[in-house]
């Protein structure tokens, strides 16, 4: 592939850099004051339910439209005023837009001709690519002698074959039943990394996107609500909407209070006794907040637990097996419902519809959310 690909994800400059986008149809904002970096040889996820603004902003970065304000920038150069086949640029949409009439090996070539290549340079591009995504022996096959996932594969090969420097994928797994999907997810990254080309994936599964992902960006209404690795987003969020969006939560509203011995506590509408918080960041006594509980930091017990947990006594109201897991439904004294997702069984603990339990957390797992 293209030399400039070469190397692994780097820190420094942005490869790709978004400064203060803007795009307006009609009375609505679909892109915001969007600005980004996206460094080079990254998988960059753009993550957020239908209508938030993710997939105008990769046709802001692919060509397909222009922004109202803002500039996009590839390896420094303004993107300003170059239609799409003028921009380092390859997108692969939901579609896939294969040639229903052309074979595997003349859709792969496609753009290549249009780029006037010469046949030995088409021919050696297309055969590494279909190498590459494991398409040999079908390259004289129609798109609908393909199965999803074969299509999938011939929309990446001829993405890949014009060696962009920047590959956009626009919900890339949505044609894909569940367990297609997921074999997918893993087998797309790795060939992305392997031609180490910068990508963009845009998408609303948040499964995909930390499958995928090296980087997201959540967006919301037209605008980035939060930036970071996938873990990094998943166990701080930082507002109500990241945590909601981002996997399941045990969400409590309050507010703030005074603590001891470094600590705070949280006033919690649905909860007996003030919860322990640790003090710190931009947690302020006195102020109306949420805290976020994940259900696999949950913890079950027979007894009481000691003061590095918040724990309280519970009726298991409802239960699922999952296999190695188990997913509780839990009923506080107060009335409230938390959901629990523990192992099958901890240290010999395997509670049934109906049993008096206690469930915790460690202190330290509550997320404080101001909004």
């Amino acid at each position: 592939m293209d030399g400039d690909q070469d190397g692994p994800v780097t820190a420094g400059p942005a490869f790709v850099e978004l400064r203060d986008l803007h795009r307006r149809f009609g009375s609505v904002a679909a892109v915001s004051g969007v600005s980004l970096g996206i460094r080079r040889g990254e998988i960059f996820a753009v993550l957020g339910p239908s209508g938030c603004g993710k997939s105008t902003l990769l046709r802001l970065m692919a060509g397909l439209d222009e922004p109202d304000a803002g500039t996009v920038r590839i390896e420094g150069q303004s993107m300003a005023g170059l239609p799409p086949y003028r921009r380092p640029v390859n997108t692969m949409f939901q579609s896939y837009a294969l040639f229903p009439h052309m074979s595997v090996a003349q859709n792969i070539a496609f753009g290549l001709k249009q780029d006037k290549l010469s046949a030995r340079e088409i021919d050696a591009r297309s055969q590494r690519v279909i190498a590459l995504v494991k398409m040999q022996g079908y390259e004289d096959r129609k798109p609908d002698q393909l199965s999803g996932g074969q299509q999938q594969r011939v929309a990446l090969a001829r993405s890949l074959a014009k060696e962009p420097k920047l590959l956009l994928l626009d919900e890339p797994m949505a044609a894909l039943d569940r367990k297609l999907r997921a074999e997918m997810q893993f087998e797309l990254a790795e060939i992305i990394r392997q031609v180490r080309v910068t990508c963009v994936l845009v998408t609303h599964d948040q499964e995909e996107a930390m499958a995928m992902a090296d980087r997201l960006a959540l967006m919301r209404d037209g605008r980035i609500v939060q930036t970071g690795t996938p873990e990094e987003v998943y166990e701080a969020p930082n507002c109500r909407f990241s945590a909601e969006f981002l996997g399941d939560v045990n969400l409590f509203d309050g507010e703030t209070a005074s603590g001891s011995d470094g600590l705070l506590e949280f006033l919690a509408q649905d909860f007996e006794q003030p919860l322990k918080l640790l003090a710190g960041g931009s947690t302020q006594a006195g102020a109306p907040a949420s805290l976020a509980v994940r259900p696999e930091k949950l913890l079950l017990s027979q007894a009481p637990m000691d003061d590095e947990h918040v724990a309280s006594p519970a009726v298991v109201e409802d239960l699922a097996f999952l296999g190695s897991r188990v997913r509780y439904h839990l009923r506080l004294p107060a009335g409230r419902l938390l959901t629990a997702l523990t192992p099958h069984s901890v240290d010999g603990l395997s509670p049934v519809l109906g049993q008096q339990v206690y469930v915790g957390w460690r202190i330290r797992d509550g997320v404080v959310l101001s909004d």
